[in-house]
């Protein structure tokens, strides 16, 4: 017999995209899934067909290959789907599509303050159970913040276990009982015409079970909303779009369900002074022409507090000069970055008399007031007159 095509079975088409292939895969897996067909061999079979046709189409190599062979890109020693990164024409194990799909975490950017929002719905199981949503929040930082280091207090509201039910939607006393319904199957069969088809339990959601008598607290849902407080560690090092995962603190799972996580997003508010770029720092400082002119020592500001730096008589307005270790630190280990000083030259807008009596007199000892242009840039303008 024929094998189907690998498009067709998930109903998308041949340029579709990864994204699109996974939310097409999801929707079949689910339709499919032997926790809601129990005992439907049928779908049993086409939850393999569709996890094989995923596990060829996700993989770049492989639909290349099936795009330009079809399925005899798999037969005759050529490699086949086979079990995930392999060739060969092994029997390869759909749940693990299954488990990737449904177990991959996804992520965002960084954005103001306080926002708190799910990311992603939790996945149901035979029982009625049903994990938790992971949850987003995104918190902003300040630069110092960043660089040492912090613990800061999140508020949020998110759906916790119902203390009354203990989570099972249920009045206590009460209990789950067979789905008059479907029987126990979460399916129901209607038929339209000379059609008849499958769809799930509209009384049980395709749990095969119902709650006798639901809880009144939580009206059988077996979560309630809640204000939560949380400490968050905030190591050092980290960057706008940096996230921190906080296990078991997202949505509470319904009827036995796992909890979700918790991700916290950052962003680092822009600094006054310094300016980030990777590991290194980048600020600009004002000095007198005379240090300039003089040379000398000053104390510059750093996230860790005042550092010395030494300024070479004749230092030019925009030198920079480099304070080792005095960056952020790194997440990935290693060493601390640097501190990048550009300095710029003050020249007086107003002068006393005797300052301006001290610099005409130094004009004339350096020759500056016959020639106040530099004679090697003279040299160089000649050619444009």
């Amino acid at each position: 017999m024929a094998k189907e095509d690998y498009y067709e079975l998930l109903g998308v088409g041949k340029t579709a995209t990864a994204d699109e292939l996974k939310k097409a895969y999801r929707k079949k897996a689910v339709q499919y899934h032997p926790d809601k067909n129990p005992g439907n061999k049928e779908a049993e079979e086409m939850f393999k067909k569709v996890s094989e046709a995923y596990d060829v189409l996700n993989d770049a190599e492989k639909r290349a290959a099936y795009d330009r062979y079809g399925h005899a890109a798999f037969q005759g020693g050529m490699g086949g789907p086979g079990p995930r990164g392999g060739a060969g024409g092994g029997f390869h194990d759909p749940f693990d599509i299954f488990r990737e799909v449904f177990g991959s975490q996804g992520g965002g950017g960084g954005g103001g303050g306080g926002i708190f929002d799910e990311m992603f719905g939790g996945g149901g199981g035979g029982d009625g159970s049903r994990d938790g949503a992971d949850l987003r929040y995104d918190l902003e930082i300040t630069l110092e913040e960043a660089a040492r280091g912090a613990q800061k207090e999140i508020s949020f509201r998110k759906n916790v276990s119902c203390e009354r039910c203990d989570g099972s939607g249920a009045e206590p006393g009460s209990k789950r009982v067979t789905c008059p319904t479907c029987r126990g199957s979460g399916q129901v069969r209607r038929s339209g015409g000379i059609i008849t088809f499958t769809q799930t339990c509209p009384t049980c959601g395709g749990a095969g079970k119902k709650i006798e008598k639901p809880c009144t607290a939580c009206h059988g849902e077996g979560r309630v909303p809640k204000s939560t407080k949380l400490n968050v560690r905030i190591p050092a090092g980290v960057d706008t779009g940096s996230r921190l995962r906080s296990a078991g603190n997202g949505e509470a799972g319904a009827a036995g369900g796992q909890d979700g996580d918790l991700y916290i997003v950052l962003s680092v508010k822009e600094h006054e002074l310094f300016e980030r770029q990777g590991d290194d720092l980048f600020c600009e400082i004002p000095i007198k022409f005379t240090l300039a002119t003089l040379g000398g020592t000053i104390e510059v500001p750093t996230l860790f507090g005042k550092a010395s730096l030494k300024i070479p008589s004749g230092t030019q307005s925009g030198t920079t000069f480099r304070l080792r270790d005095k960056g952020m630190p790194s997440l990935r280990g290693g060493r601390q970055g640097d501190q990048m000083v550009r300095v710029h030259v003050e020249v007086p807008t107003s002068l006393s008399s005797e300052q301006r009596r001290l610099l005409e007199e130094f004009a004339k000892v350096s020759g500056d007031a016959n020639e106040p242009t530099s004679k090697s840039f003279f040299e160089k303008a000649k050619k444009f007159f």
